[in-house]
């Protein structure tokens, strides 16, 4: 009996076990039926998570519901874009009320002297936070920037790593000054040139240190900036020091960089058979030609490599000193097989507070050593002209390279041992036998002390003081025995030289913040003082004798003064209506003292229609809304370091030794006189700006539209002279008017938002004009213009007009003539003026230059939990080059053998079918005249990020990507996107693909 009864015990106890747990596990879980609800109705697309367990989740439906089963007693946490983060306890039934993030519209963003609400922003001002751009390999900051900004467009640099980008905010403005923009980092305006031995200005501050960009556009943003800001302003704000702790962050990137294209030339063999079958088997040229097949190309370039280490440091040591320190190295090769720039990075920030924070100090050191090893470009040009029969060197009995010979490199030598001056060289001589390296040793930084008046708050006083120092030592020589060397001959030196540079600032404003009530009132007023110097020295030897000295040069030292006083007021009503009104009043001592001084006023009115009573209330899913109404005056006058006297009259002292007088066993200087204009005066730019911003569905589309004019009068240009009237035959003066028109726009789009998953799109693109309205103070009907644009090969001639009515530097060419099929006739021009003749009354005005009519960029960020994928893109729509290369090599005809040497040919020239000597009429043809309008793909990037790693608090980051995808365009040469001002396509080192991988701790 007992064992009947146990056995029921064995059976009944498991099942009643079981029925208990799981009653008590359903009694666990709740399932959560809710609604999620802002002012306006549901919240389509929020995200709803249960706090601690991200992995459970969902997102609300078309009326703003969702359901979700958590554990009893859980927290839900409910996420939107453009709303506050709301947690609430898990109920059967919840309703979420969500409410604006009102630091979306609180966020700061920094501009002259001071720093604003983004809401509260009247003028066309761009900001970007260094973190939210989405890049490949990066080793100058203007590559940030590139296709990001509407009304900014950036020209990287070619292939050679020392080069530098061209920047214009809105297009050029003057025709002679400087069209550069102002960049001030962390306070301290830039030299413009970067500073001795740094042709790219932004290279002075590490890429990874930037915290963010905040770029001014129209005049009522940069018109604080008065005498420098006629241009734009790029305002580069560092990292700084936050958190308790110290943490460190290490970031590099390893790259491979290949050229995507060379020029079409022929081969060795092509070479051979196109003269036989064209000029006959007993053409001359066929018994100077070697036995070889030598792609020139090939034996320049090579598969390049570059790298960019940096680690920083930052934290707050004792909670009273926030820091940052960061080391970074940077090695870049050339494609090209000699040529590379190296540069290393310090940079040191400290910002504490003392007197309950009453006071802040911040203390920004960078110090910068950059060693730039250049490579000789003219190998570029010689590879495609060199013969490709030829071997690439000289070689002895033995069969081996024969170094007495130009260095063991094959050049066409004379019968009499010396170099052929005349004939190409040899593009491996032209890059293992020049030697041209400086180095640079830059220091830039401020002291910036920020006072908040005890018992009186709202008035703050702001002391910077900030300086730009740089020297360059560099040396340059062509090595003995080589070809360079030979050619040179008598004037063949050793030459050494040096650079200094120094930019020192003092500012000094007062401001004034308060909130009465509904009304906001912010006043500054300042005092800025800015000197710059340059000095530079020179000295050359002969080169076979290093010791003995051929010509010191005397050092030529240039400096100049920036003085400026300025204020501002800003005034809000409500946060509905915005006003700001601005005043600066500049000295420069480039003028003279009676028009040394310019007075630059701006005024701008913003409405923030969204904050309107009737538009809350409504159901338009508009999320913000403002118009911009801006207008102001710039002064410009950088005429370039040269220029700093241009108002004087004043003496040079001679540096070339045929220019002094022998006496004794030295030399006497002589002096020159100098061209002068004592009534040069500032130029002025007058901008009118209307923008609206706007935003939809809790900002996840959002964006700005801007239209803009701009009128420069007085422009500084250089003006031709009668005879006798000065020391030169032009001379600097304010004649001329420029008017600059565009539209821009930014868009902003984010698809997808959720839990794990994002994507946001961007498009921005710009629509511009520039026309020069005035020239002369007393127009003619017959005046062209002035004639600028470089030549097309030979002695003189000119490319391009400044002509009233027409962009800078629009082409000024002869129309080609075609036969009945399309085929350009060689020598054969359109007699425009019928007078039959080809003359320069011939030539005719293309209204086509090197400036887009509309260039544009786009990006895109996909992430999904760990992953993310980004690509970014620009382009431009319109502008013009004229292919030199294609000109040089458009026929077959060459007498260069009767001198001694033989060129390589293009294919170029079958497809003409000439055969004879390019005319001077020719070279201008428009038949070289080609669209540039293209799309870059600038990089596609994939990574992914490691942040669950045990117990360490650290993050890795692994990524991969390829910048300079593709470019789709029907430009025929290497590249549409030139770097030249004037359009001219003349030898471009290609611009590299890169392969890049990337690695960032940060723990």
């Amino acid at each position: 009996m007992k064992q009947v009864n146990l056995r029921i015990y064995r059976t009944i106890l498991p099942l009643l076990l079981g029925l208990f747990l799981s009653v008590g596990a359903y009694a666990q879980n709740i399932t959560v039926k809710g609604h999620v609800k802002d002012a306006l109705g549901g919240v389509i697309g929020a995200n709803v998570v249960e706090k601690g367990n991200t992995t459970n989740g969902t997102i609300t439906d078309l009326d703003g519901n969702f359901t979700l089963t958590v554990p009893q007693g859980a927290t839900l946490v409910v996420s939107f874009i453009g709303y506050k983060t709301q947690e609430v306890v898990a109920a059967s039934s919840v309703i979420v009320n969500m409410e604006d993030d009102a630091e979306l519209l609180e966020t700061v963003v920094v501009i002259g002297y001071g720093s604003v609400k983004k809401n509260d922003l009247t003028g066309s001002v761009t900001a970007i936070k260094a973190d939210e751009i989405n890049r490949g390999a990066i080793t100058s900051p203007d590559q940030m920037l590139q296709g990001k900004v509407p009304g900014l467009l950036v020209t990287p640099a070619s292939g050679d790593p020392t080069g530098g980008a061209t920047i214009r905010i809105r297009g050029a403005a003057s025709l002679y000054a400087s069209n550069d923009p102002l960049i001030v980092i962390d306070g301290v305006p830039v030299t413009s040139d970067g500073g001795a031995g740094m042709a790219n200005p932004l290279a002075s501050v590490n890429p990874n240190d930037i915290e963010s960009y905040t770029v001014l556009k129209d005049a009522s943003a940069t018109a604080i900036y008065g005498s420098r800001a006629s241009n734009g302003v790029i305002i580069i704000t560092t990292k700084k020091g936050s958190g308790d702790k110290m943490k460190v962050s290490y970031n590099s990137s390893y790259s491979l960089k290949q050229n995507t294209s060379t020029l079409d030339m022929m081969t060795g063999d092509q070479y051979r058979q196109y003269i036989t079958e064209v000029y006959g088997a007993d053409d001359p040229r066929l018994a100077m030609m070697g036995n070889a097949n030598t792609n020139w190309q090939d034996l320049i370039y090579r598969t390049a490599f570059s790298t960019d280490q940096n680690v920083s440091l930052y934290g707050n040591a004792k909670s009273v000193l926030p820091y940052r320190v960061s080391l970074g190295y940077t090695y870049d090769q050339a494609t090209l097989k000699e040529g590379d720039n190296q540069r290393a990075n310090l940079g040191i920030s400290l910002s504490p507070k003392f007197f309950q924070e009453h006071l802040s100090v911040n203390v920004n050191l960078k110090g910068i050593y950059n060693r730039a090893n250049y490579p000789n470009s003219g190998a570029v040009g010689s590879a495609v002209d060199f013969d490709p029969t030829q071997s690439p060197y000289f070689y002895d009995a033995n069969g081996n390279i024969d170094t007495s010979k130009s260095g063991g490199y094959f050049n066409w030598i004379n019968a009499d041992g010396f170099a052929n001056t005349m004939a190409s060289i040899n593009p491996l001589s032209q890059l293992y036998d020049n030697y041209n390296v400086n180095d640079t040793w830059r220091s830039m930084g401020n002291v910036q002390l920020d006072y908040k008046i005890h018992g009186f708050e709202d008035l703050r006083v702001n002391l910077n003081l900030g300086y730009d120092l740089a020297r360059t030592e560099g040396t340059k020589y062509s090595e003995l025995g080589s070809i360079l060397s030979m050619r040179n001959g008598a004037q063949d030196y050793y030459e050494n030289y040096a650079n200094y540079n120094a930019n020192t600032l003092l500012e000094f404003y007062a401001n004034y913040n308060k909130d009465f009530g509904i009304h906001h009132l912010d006043v500054m007023a300042g005092y800025s003082w800015q000197h710059n110097y340059v000095k530079n020295d020179n000295i050359q030897y002969y080169n076979n004798d290093r010791s003995n000295v051929y010509l010191d040069s005397p050092s030529d030292r240039k400096e100049y003064y920036l003085v400026s006083f300025f204020g501002r007021i800003n005034y809000s009503l409500n946060s509905k209506y915005l006003f700001t009104v601005s005043l600066r009043d500049d000295a420069s001592s480039r003028f003279s003292k009676s028009n040394r001084w310019g007075l630059f006023p701006s005024a701008a009115f913003a409405w923030n229609i969204a904050e309107e009573n009737f538009l809350k209330e409504s159901d338009a899913p508009i999320s913000s809304l403002k118009l911009r109404l801006g207008w102001g005056q710039t002064g410009q006058q950088d005429i370039g370091i040269d220029r700093c006297y241009a108002y004087q009259a004043k003496y040079t002292q001679s540096s070339a030794l045929a220019t002094r007088i022998p006496w004794g066993n030295g030399y006497i200087y002589t002096l020159a006189p100098n061209a002068y204009n004592p009534d040069i005066k500032w130029e002025t730019t007058e901008t009118y700006n209307v923008g609206l911003d706007f935003g939809f569905l809790k900002g996840r589309i959002n964006g700005t539209i801007d239209a803009y004019l701009r009128k420069t009068k007085d422009l500084l240009n250089d003006v031709t002279t009668p005879m006798g009237v000065n020391f030169s035959n032009k001379v600097i003066s304010n004649v001329g008017d420029m008017e600059n028109k565009g539209l821009e726009f930014n868009l902003n789009f984010i698809p997808i938002e959720r839990k794990d998953m994002r994507w946001t799109i961007n498009v921005n693109g710009t629509w511009q004009d520039t026309k020069i309205t005035k020239l002369t103070n007393n127009p003619t009907p017959d005046y062209l213009g002035v004639e600028v644009g470089a030549n097309m090969g030979g002695t003189g001639g000119y490319t391009s007009l400044y002509s009233v009515g027409y962009s800078p530097y629009t082409y000024h060419l002869y129309q080609q003539a075609y036969d009945e099929n399309g085929k350009p006739l060689q020598n054969v021009l359109v007699d425009r003026d019928g007078d039959g003749q080809i003359t320069a009354q011939d030539r005719y005005i293309t209204d086509k230059s090197i400036q887009p009519k509309f260039f544009y960029g786009i990006g895109s960020q996909f992430t999904y939990k760990n992953w993310d994928f980004g690509f970014n893109a620009h382009g431009s729509v319109g502008g013009y080059a004229l292919n030199r290369i294609k000109m040089n090599t458009a026929t077959s005809y060459s007498d260069d053998y009767t001198k001694g040497y033989l060129n390589n040919l293009s294919p170029y020239c079958m497809e003409t079918g000439w055969k004879a000597t390019i005319s001077e009429q020719q070279k201008y043809s428009d038949m070289f005249l080609e669209n540039t309008t293209f799309f870059r793909m600038d990089d596609i990037n994939v990574g992914y990020t490691f942040d669950k790693i045990k117990n360490w608090g650290g993050k890795i980051r692994v990524a991969a990507s390829v910048q300079n995808v593709f470019t789709i365009t029907k430009y025929s040469g290497l590249d549409p996107e030139l770097t030249e001002a004037d359009g001219v396509d003349n030898n471009l080192i290609p611009r590299p693909r890169l392969y890049t991988l990337r690695l960032n701790i940060n723990f």
